[in-house]
């Protein structure tokens, strides 16, 4: 990060400052060579705060002066990976648009750049408005935040939503100009309301932004309406790589929410498959996109592999999507063991004034949603807003919506200049800048230790990326071998640290 950014971080430097204080050396680091030597860049940050996406660099280790913790990297491989971000909604994207344009150009190439920033490559963002879709009422244009691009009934009535149009493209635009890969997944909150029926399928209309289910009767409307809102993100110059039928089909209880059940999400994806292969889209489908728990429902347990078991819809579907609000990241297990050829994504955890604190956050969520789900085949994380002012919003003004929830970064509402990072924004720098699009995943054998956790991944340019977790309060040292190279690092107390060189 250059000295650009001092005009926009207040009190945390996004790549880190000073790794000591009061003169107090690092015993845990390995002897650092010269600064002038840079075959290896290593990023690190701890739960104390001492160090915040720290880059330092260094040569090889040279023959004889490893250490004995020696992890060997295998030829074996398994998933590849297609990048890690956070959801663009109307509200990340109208903060994000009240910046000045030299500190918004400068905080989106932090993170979306991939050379200079730490370039993340994915972001979701929501199919209409979600309980983040509202500007203050400054716009007029909704009066509580809640919309789709058809509310008018009829499908010959669909049409962008100016909320959208006004906030979330053009960012998407300026995204896409400093990373033409960046790729998208799509999630709505609620089919448009003229298209649902009560929970019980009587047919009785259920024209309300929460609850209720898709009428069958609509299926053919609602798959229409997905690749209407694919084609518009397409001719916009957005690459919508995959959607999600419906976010948290068992909970009717957002702001804006329609239950999905599986049996649903069977009959409805055997539309809409076919509907996005008769218009040419190669757009694919993720199903469930919601909590490890299935939110207590015992007839909705193993959701997606219920709905695997129908072949016709099965062959629609490229694999499942994740939340963390309930039950545990363990659940993927026998997800990836009964469908190994489906794939996995993470796509939603918040942070906020319910769970946070900087330490445990740092960790915890680093080691379940990252550190979990990619060993389980993911190939992918999205987290929550990426950008919430200091009031935790604009947050829509319905029942249901998060009040208490807080971004990856928080930008300061006075001026919309000085922004402040979370502990999600340096999860996902740790895994975005040295994992890039296209890398898989490679075994390691050798050195373990209880509460430290490392995974090693081959880019396509030919380097190394490598994440590592210590959760314990000693420093570790470890030295990764190629056939190539020897890798020393010092991997401190309580600490992140990702390495990348090129082999």
């Amino acid at each position: 990060m250059g000295n650009a950014l001092k005009y926009i971080i207040a009190g945390i430097l996004l790549c880190g400052c000073a790794c000591s204080e009061n003169g107090k050396d690092k015993p845990d680091d390995p002897v650092t060579p010269p600064e002038e030597s840079k075959d290896v860049f290593q990023y690190t940050t701890t739960a104390d705060k001492l160090r915040l996406f720290e880059e330092t660099t260094y040569s090889f280790a040279k023959p004889g002066t490893a250490p004995q913790y020696v992890v060997k990297v295998t030829g074996d491989t398994y998933q590849t990976v297609e990048g890690f971000g956070a959801a663009l909604t109307v509200s990340s994207c109208y903060n994000i648009l009240k910046m000045p344009v030299k500190e918004r150009t400068e905080f989106l190439r932090q993170v979306f750049d991939p050379e200079n920033g730490i370039g993340c490559s994915l972001v979701r963002v929501a199919i209409g408005g979600c309980d983040f879709s509202w500007d203050y009422g400054e716009s007029g244009l909704s009066e509580d935040g809640r919309f789709t691009w058809c509310d008018t009934e009829g499908i010959g009535n669909f049409a962008p939503h100016p909320m959208d149009v006004k906030y979330v493209i053009p960012v998407l635009k300026e995204i896409y100009s400093i990373n033409p890969g960046v790729k998208v997944i799509g999630s709505p909150w609620t089919a448009p309301r003229w298209m649902k029926t009560d929970a019980k399928l009587s047919g009785a209309a259920h024209y309300s932004w929460t609850g209720g289910r898709l009428a069958p009767e609509h299926y053919g409307d609602y798959a229409a309406y997905f690749v209407k809102w694919i084609q518009y993100m397409k001719g916009q110059g957005v690459d919508v790589t995959a959607v999600t039928p419906q976010n948290e089909p068992l909970n009717a209880g957002n702001s804006m929410s329609m239950l999905m059940y599986w049996t649903d999400c069977r009959d409805f994806v055997k539309v809409l498959g076919p509907a996005l292969k008769s218009a040419g889209l190669s757009t694919r489908i993720l199903i469930f996109d919601h909590n490890y728990n299935y939110d207590n429902m015992a007839d909705q347990v193993q959701y997606p592999l219920k709905v695997y078991q129908d072949s016709e819809a099965s062959s629609y579907i490229a694999g499942s999507a994740w939340h963390n609000y309930g039950g545990n990241v363990s659940e993927l297990d026998r997800i990836v063991r009964e469908a190994p050829d489906k794939e996995i994504y993470f796509t939603e955890a918040s942070i906020g004034t319910w769970n946070y604190s900087f330490a445990s956050c740092l960790i915890h969520d680093f080691k379940d949603i990252f550190l979990g789900t990619l060993s389980r085949n993911g190939r992918g994380v999205t987290l929550w807003n990426l950008m919430l002012d200091d009031r935790n919003g604009p947050y829509t003004k319905a029942n249901g919506s998060c009040t208490t929830c807080w971004g990856a970064v928080t930008i300061a509402s006075a001026n919309h200049v000085k922004v402040e990072p979370y502990t999600h924004y340096y999860n996902i720098a740790h895994c975005s800048k040295v994992i890039r699009p296209g890398a898989v995943r490679v075994g390691t054998s050798g050195y373990t230790a209880a509460g430290l956790t490392y995974q090693v991944y081959r880019n396509t340019d030919g380097t190394y990326g490598v994440i590592i977790l210590n959760e314990t309060d000693t420093g570790q040292q470890l030295v990764f071998t190629t056939q190539s190279h020897s890798v020393n690092c010092g991997v401190p107390a309580k600490g992140i640290v990702s390495l990348r060189w090129k082999d």
